[in-house]
């Protein structure tokens, strides 16, 4: 192989790399908490789950048209209703069910204008959509 063939292949595979790389997943792209609920409110439905393993888990039909609203009073409702605190730099977002004493804090690995994936303490993953 010439040089000259040998430093045209290694050019295609540096803009192949490139170009790979710039189209990447929003993994751990945590923006704003205003992509949470929006202007003043926001829905989202699950895109889909896996469990601590990372395998899918099946969805049943309650779970796929699952919705939750966050809004930017610190509430949110959906299957339940209540107060949520998100916590930007430690990437976390708490919520505490109307009624309950007792809170759930989940880690967002995902959060933009699209997208949301909140991580339980287990590892089990729940990835939302904006509707």
């Amino acid at each position: 192989m010439s040089f000259r063939s040998y430093f045209a292949s290694l050019l295609s595979a540096v803009a192949l790399l490139l170009l790979v790389s710039s189209c990447g997943s929003d993994k751990g792209k945590v923006e704003g908490v205003n992509m949470l609920y929006g202007s003043s409110s926001k829905a989202w439905v699950t895109d889909k789950q896996t469990d601590a393993a990372g395998d899918k888990v099946k969805q049943s039909d309650a779970d796929q048209n699952m919705e939750i609203s966050f809004a930017s009073n610190g509430t949110y409702a959906g299957s339940q209703s209540g107060k949520y605190v998100f916590d930007q730099a430690a990437k976390t977002v708490t919520m505490t069910p109307d009624g309950s004493a007792t809170s759930s804090t989940f880690n967002v690995e995902t959060l933009t204008d699209s997208k949301l994936t909140l991580v339980g303490t287990s590892g089990a993953k729940l990835m939302l959509k904006a509707k």
